[in-house]
């Protein structure tokens, strides 16, 4: 189990991570989200105890990660794939991990098996690919057998097939009952492989609730419904406060009603309905939703702010020049 309180993190006058509570337990995988800059990283650094806290704690099992010496034993973690001698090779670079924590060396061959790198052991990990290295990174990880792993972008670079092997061993992992930490960018991948998230924002916890649930807080709400009475159903749903709008064939579009409160007022106005499908927001949408806020940079919305102040700056220095030329030609008159 991995318990975080009050976890705090401040360089200067800037709170990286500010006051940050959460629990991840075992038995689960746990998806870890946020934008950019959300302090997701820094997070994981202070649970492994690479980063000092400024204030607050963070525990593996109820004790600090730096008190256990043999570290990969009880927590296994991929940070950075990239972070690897390259003139190593995964073998070399394995076995003396496994050496330093008191691992068997079979150990070594086993997990370069386990993740498809036996037939590359001898080579150089600086010829290695991405995908080759994550899946180096989570060998390595592997390697003391934990009870507990963290993996921070561990997707980035691998194809297809990688990604849907790491999803079926982050769920083997989780129902052996280890705690599984996974902090991603890629919401379809947590929303079909995470049991629950831990979502947070400039620093702070937003939401430590299940999928399906934080799904669930988005306004996305939209119902399909198909009728051969649009123009009815459409007039007796905007008076009650809902928006309509029209896709052919019989069908609408229908948000601002639960599709439950939508069947009763059809039934209620006599109106026949083939069809009545709610559509929650998906995990995506929830989460562009509910970290608007949180958002460092907003591309598109940046573009046209800056565009519309520099047309701003622009009218500012265009009526200053005019009134340093009114200025001119009242002293010459």
């Amino acid at each position: 189990m991995i318990e975080v309180n009050e976890l705090t993190k401040r360089y200067g006058r800037t709170a990286a991570v500010n006051r940050l509570s959460f629990t991840v337990r075992p038995g689960h995988v746990t998806g870890f989200l946020g934008p950019n800059g959300a302090g997701k990283t820094t997070t994981l650094r202070m649970i492994l105890g690479l980063n000092d806290p400024t204030g607050g704690t963070a525990t593996v099992d109820g004790r600090p990660f730096r008190d256990r010496p043999r570290g990969l034993r009880h927590v296994g973690a991929l940070l950075d794939a990239g972070d690897v001698h390259g003139g190593r090779s995964a073998a070399a670079h394995l076995s003396a991990l496994a050496r330093s924590n008191g691992i068997p060396r079979r150990r070594v061959d086993e997990v370069l098996q386990d993740v498809g790198l036996a037939e590359v052991a001898r080579r150089r990990v600086g010829g290695f690919s991405l995908g080759m290295k994550q899946r180096l990174g989570i060998a390595t990880a592997l390697l003391g057998d934990p009870p507990v792993l963290l993996f921070d972008e561990p997707l980035n670079g691998l194809d297809v097939e990688g990604v849907l092997w790491v999803r079926g061993l982050f769920r083997r992992l989780a129902a052996e009952g280890r705690t599984v930490f996974v902090s991603s960018h890629q919401m379809s991948e947590m929303e079909n492989t995470a049991d629950q998230l831990i979502v947070i924002g400039r620093g702070e916890l937003i939401a430590a609730e299940s999928p399906a649930d934080f799904a669930a807080r988005g306004t996305g709400l939209r119902v399909t419904v198909r009728t051969p009475d649009t123009a009815a159903l459409a007039a007796v749903l905007t008076s009650e406060g809902a928006s309509v709008q029209p896709g052919g064939d019989e069908v609408c579009t229908v948000t601002g009603l639960s599709a439950a409160r939508i069947g009763e007022l059809a039934f209620g106005h006599r109106i026949l309905l083939h069809e009545l499908s709610p559509k929650t927001a998906s995990l995506e949408e929830a989460f562009m939703e509910l970290t608007a806020d949180s958002v460092e940079f907003l591309a598109g919305q940046s573009r046209a702010e800056e565009s519309r102040a520099g047309q701003s700056r622009a009218e500012e220095s265009r009526a200053g020049q005019s009134r340093a030329e009114e200025s001119r030609a009242g002293e010459a008159r």
